[in-house]
């Protein structure tokens, strides 16, 4: 039970930092190629790595918050999911 648990726990991990990765990525080459962002291959590349974090976040976020700053809040979001799961590995391993 305790290995099952613990692989859960490892590999819903290791989809967050893909995810948070890729935002993070994505951020910087949209920083680097400016306005023609959307014409860049691996940014769209990371468009579609991040789509699902993204989408989940726009669900759970009020109308209020602008699309803009969806992105930023999945990046922070999945920051302190990552922290929460490496906690419960440690609980669990200990």
């Amino acid at each position: 039970m305790t290995q099952a648990l613990l692989f859960l726990v490892s590999l819903l991990r290791a989809l967050v930092e893909v995810a948070g990765f890729a935002l993070l990525g994505q951020g910087i080459v949209g920083l680097l190629s400016g306005r023609r962002r959307d014409d860049n291959f691996v940014y769209r590349l990371f468009q579609v790595v991040t789509r699902p974090a993204i989408r989940a976040v726009r669900a759970v976020t009020p109308a209020v918050i602008l699309d803009r700053h969806i992105p930023y809040i999945a990046f922070f979001l999945l920051l302190w999911l990552w922290l929460a799961l490496a906690y419960l590995k440690r609980a669990i391993v200990a």
